[in-house]
């Protein structure tokens, strides 16, 4: 319950910020135009607070978090009476280029605040794990390639990659690009080496790239013993306990969790014998081991945690130490990093769209508003510079989203108003309205497919 609160705080707070820049970049450029603003709207239905301001404008916050929108003056509203001095003000009388501002503003807002999250967040240091990468699964990319445990990965193309985060979003967009990359790969003994590894083959879905590519990040090697079992599971029904520490599964020997980990997730649905050792007496245990489908794949699961890294890797705290990394740099490198990393998620979220579209990507990657409330608390629960890392990304997805020549979306306004100025008058009624029908159509189906989405990631 405490959890389900967390994350629907976290969320409201999160789009609250994001909608309330957005509605503002359309606010203050109308205002900049001379363009007179009726309703300022954070939140949909029925009004929570609202209060009329010296300006005259209505300011309001709304029951439903989950959008907003600024009502300028205009004379096609039909429930608005114009004064005559205030017609020059009204926002069909605009030049089509002030039009097209008012709408492309609210996303350019989105991307300003994106950039200046991670402004902050490269300045103050944006703590990471470096890019050491695990034993790669036998025929995956990486084992193919003679990638091997405890190597780090440092550069793709000659662009260094400081920790897992980056080398993620570095590896995304290589696969896109369907070309050979290549790896600067540095071993244990401080040696480097380049391997060049074709990428065309491997699935552009996230879901499924990473898999197929075999890197994980390197772990030490950590005792298999249970922290917690999870009321329900299948280690619970079997009667594992906690701090119990697990020898063999059907006579394979179990020398960390992560062994134990995989001959689990390689086992849905299957009868297994563990053979464990409790309060210094050896005990075997049979379970049905519980399934999970991930990605389309069935994973096992038990249903139990393993201990705490600082409590069952005693002694090994300097290497859990040495695999940490932080990325801290100055303002002017900062911004150039904002920059870059601000237009680098635009770009994949576009191309990741356009995979989508043709079917190279699962739509099961549209998330809806529980996954994003469940990643807003996660990331708040972590600490700030996740939380502001998470809101900085979403910014950016809302900006490209709305730039998509969508009618109903500031894209499709921005849309009509290129066709007005190329052609010299606007496109007739019955046309605008045809779209606007449209898109109205598109935006339901997305918002149902994002809601399916959801409650199976719920039921599941």
């Amino acid at each position: 319950m405490l959890n389900t609160l967390h994350s629907a705080a976290s969320f409201i707070v999160a789009i609250g910020v994001l909608v309330a820049f957005h509605e503002f970049g359309h606010f203050w450029v109308a205002r900049r135009f001379g363009i007179k603003v009726l309703k300022f709207s954070i939140g949909f239905g029925r009004p929570l607070w609202s209060r009329r301001g010296a300006d005259g404008v209505e300011y309001i916050v709304a029951m439903i978090p989950l959008g907003g929108y600024v009502k300028l003056l205009d004379e096609r509203e039909a429930d608005v009476v114009i004064p005559p001095q205030d017609l020059p003000r009204a926002f069909n009388r605009q030049p089509v280029w002030k039009r097209i501002a008012v709408f492309a503003a609210g996303p350019v807002f989105n991307f300003l605040l994106a950039i200046a999250f991670y402004w902050v967040l490269y300045m103050v240091g944006v703590p990471g794990v470096k890019p050491v990468i695990d034993e790669p699964p036998p025929g995956s990319v990486a084992a193919k390639a003679g990638f091997k445990a405890g190597e780090q990965i440092v550069a793709l193309d000659g662009d260094t990659v400081a920790t897992w985060s980056v080398l993620n979003g570095e590896l995304v967009a290589h696969v896109l690009d369907r070309g050979v990359t290549s790896f600067r790969i540095r071993s244990a003994d401080g040696s480097e080496r380049n391997v060049e590894v074709d990428l065309s083959a491997v699935h552009v879905d996230p879901a499924l790239l990473f898999d197929e590519l075999g890197l994980s990040p390197f772990e030490p090697p950590v005792a298999p013993v249970i922290g917690e079992v999870i009321a329900g599971g299948a280690a619970a029904q079997a009667g594992f306990q906690p701090d119990d520490r697990v020898l063999t599964v059907d006579g394979e020997t179990v020398a960390s969790f992560k062994t134990l980990r995989r001959i689990i997730s390689a086992r849905p649905g299957q009868v297994a014998k563990f053979g464990i050792e409790r309060a210094g007496q050896t005990l075997e245990l049979s379970a049905i081991i519980g399934s999970e489908t991930v990605g389309g794949k069935a994973i096992g699961r038990m249903g139990f945690t393993g201990k705490p890294a600082d409590a069952s890797v005693a002694g090994q705290g300097d290497l859990w130490q040495d695999l940490r990394a932080e990325l801290r740099l100055d303002p002017l490198a900062a911004a150039s990093a904002a920059l870059h990393q601000t237009w680098q998620v635009s770009e994949l979220t576009l191309r990741l769209l356009h995979r989508m579209v043709i079917g190279e990507v699962s739509v099961k990657n549209v998330s809806g508003p529980i996954q994003i409330a469940q990643a807003a608390g996660f990331s708040a629960s972590v600490g700030v510079v996740a939380f502001l890392s998470f809101v900085a990304l979403i910014s950016i997805s809302i900006g490209v989203f709305n730039l998509l020549p969508i009618p109903m979306l500031d894209g499709g306004q921005i849309l009509f108003g290129l066709i007005e100025a190329v052609k010299g008058s606007p496109l007739s009624d019955r046309l605008q309205m045809a779209g606007q029908q449209v898109g109205l159509t598109l935006l339901l189906l997305l918002m149902g497919l994002a809601l399916y989405n959801d409650v199976a990631s719920v039921i599941g």
